[in-house]
């Protein structure tokens, strides 16, 4: 979120009509702000003016783009993502939350319940369809605790052997901040039954936990 306390949000979906109407819709709203579309990721990051707080990402595009994949891609560039699609699946909600998206929306929601989901994903929070989420943390694993994309960016560049100031650097955030979330991240896994407290330890749950791949 910038400073100015607006959110500003890109859209990669090839529906037209749906980016128009959420252009139009959003309008009214303060404080959030639609800065960039396109039909692509590799559309959006050749033509984005700049990068946005939040990306909305349609799962299914006309391109054929590996869903995983994407997410992937834009979480290495230290983006957040929400993930918008018509696929009411815990399973793939799941997917793309491993693979580090913040987010995970059914189309079937109205446009309040849009903003609402890109202000948690905005705050780093991990947000869930509503009529997912009890399945989806019902289904998973109990000692794999929920990392956003910035936890997960911090441990998987510290455990890989930089420094944490190497490991800030790469993810685009102030020392300090990356020291809070290696902290939050060790909080997680303590609280899930497997602490990790060295920099060994970590590697070690992020080759237990597929984080990684």
């Amino acid at each position: 979120m910038g400073k100015t306390g607006v959110i500003t949000v890109s859209v990669v979906d090839d529906d037209r009509m749906l980016i128009e109407g959420l252009a139009a819709w959003l309008a009214g709203v303060p404080d959030v702000r639609l800065t960039g579309r396109a039909a692509t990721v590799a559309e959006l990051l050749r033509t984005e003016p700049s990068p946005a707080d939040v990306v909305l990402l349609d799962l299914l595009l006309a391109d054929g783009s590996d869903p995983v994949d994407n997410v992937r891609t834009l979480v290495r560039l230290c983006r957040r993502v929400l993930v918008v699609s018509v696929v009411t699946s815990c399973d793939m909600a799941r997917r793309m939350i491993g693979a580090g998206a913040g987010g995970y929306l059914t189309k079937d929601h109205d446009l309040a319940a849009l903003v609402a989901k890109i202000r948690e994903v905005a705050k780093e929070e991990v947000a869930i369809s509503p009529e997912l989420a009890l399945g989806w943390l019902a289904d998973r694993d109990d000692d794999r605790p929920v990392l956003s994309p910035q936890e997960r960016a911090i441990l998987l560049a510290y455990a890989s052997g930089m420094t944490l100031t190497a490991a800030a650097r790469s993810a685009g955030v102030q020392p300090g901040t990356a020291k809070n979330y290696l902290q939050r991240v060790k909080d997680k896994y303590r609280k899930a039954g497997r602490p990790a407290y060295t920099k060994l330890e970590l590697a070690a749950r992020v080759r237990e936990d597929g984080l990684a791949t």
